[in-house]
């Protein structure tokens, strides 16, 4: 049974890994329109390469025109288009959508921010089709829109995760996990706010690629422990969550960059995104603290030795491809 829960353990890590090689090309499709004044909107489009941006289009109200021609550049693996549009009556109380998007069962987040910083996002999905300019946008929608935000990017960051996972391998102590738990999410929580509100900022590439690095270090200290050379991150597991939580920190902040926070809601917004990163996080725990304990009885002194030793060079293996497909990435 055992060796059967390493096979599977090792064939999900493997399409964990796949999945996050392609995670640019599924990443939500994203439109943005910013006022210019009161009637002229700047559009940013974003839409994976591998889709027609023909087939999958905007719609805005049929008062509406272009005013300048598009620009079109590509940006790892996503089409990246920019135009202007002229709406004489404004957007308040208009719809828009996306044509297109039923029949493809994608998704594509909607930004709109008005000319006095009134900003609403939407998700808009195969069920949820419209979007309706509200004059003010309500608080609930904000706390619901960024806390489901917050809850999404924790769960595809894989990275974050495979960390938390790591630190869940080699802390044995109840008290010292909670510890450890609560000092990454200090850290994180407070280099999110101040890089959100632009007090702190890191180049966001060599930031991922530390936060990659911060997995191996991990993965390494827990082959250490396995071979009875406990290292610091089993001796004061505080220490290294608090640290390596300020990088990933900033790593939430370059997703939540991409978005944006509304002008008129800004602390709301970012609280609840943070809210949201945590609900995932103890989410993602609890599931393989569960996991963990149904399979407690089964496994032996011995055979629990292997499996944080397997699980230990898949971890470092994955993250280590990460640091060098990272670091790449500076030169191209």
């Amino acid at each position: 049974m055992v060796i059967k829960g390493m096979r599977y353990l090792s064939i999900l890590l493997f399409l964990i890994s796949t999945h996050c090689v392609v995670a640019d090309e599924i990443r939500p499709r994203y439109l943005q329109l910013i006022a210019d004044d009161a009637n002229t909107f700047s559009v940013l489009w974003k839409l994976p390469s591998q889709y027609s941006s023909s087939t999958i289009t905007p719609v805005f109200p049929i008062s509406c025109e272009s005013t300048q021609a598009e620009k079109i550049h590509q940006s790892n693996n996503t089409q990246v288009m920019q135009w202007q549009i002229f709406c004489p009556n404004g957007l308040i109380s208009e719809t828009l959508t996306i044509d297109g998007l039923k029949e493809s069962n994608l998704d594509v987040l909607m930004r709109v921010q008005q000319i006095n910083g009134s900003t609403q996002i939407q998700r808009l999905t195969a069920t949820d089709l419209y979007f309706t300019v509200e004059p003010e946008v309500s608080k609930w929608r904000v706390v619901k829109v960024y806390t489901i935000l917050g809850i999404e990017h924790i769960l595809l960051g894989f990275d974050h995760l495979l960390f938390v996972f790591a630190l869940l391998l080699i802390i044995k102590s109840k008290r010292r996990l909670l510890g450890a738990i609560t000092a990454f999410t200090v850290a994180h929580s407070v280099t999110l706010a101040l890089a959100s509100l632009n007090l702190v900022l890191l180049p966001l590439p060599p930031v991922e690629a530390v936060i990659a690095l911060s997995i191996v270090f991990l993965s390494v200290e827990i082959v250490h422990a396995q071979k009875g050379n406990p290292g610091i991150a089993e001796n004061s597991p505080w220490l290294v969550a608090f640290s390596f939580g300020l990088l990933h920190g900033f790593g939430f902040a370059g997703a939540l960059a991409e978005i944006g926070l509304p002008e008129n809601a800004i602390p709301l917004s970012l609280l609840f995104f943070n809210v949201g990163v945590e609900i995932g996080q103890l989410a993602f725990i609890a599931f393989v603290l569960l996991i963990s304990r149904l399979f407690a009885g089964y496994v032996s002194r011995r055979q629990k030795h292997v499996l944080l030793l397997s699980c230990a060079y898949m971890i470092g293996g994955l993250a280590s491809f990460w640091v060098i497909e990272r670091t790449v990435s500076f030169f191209v």
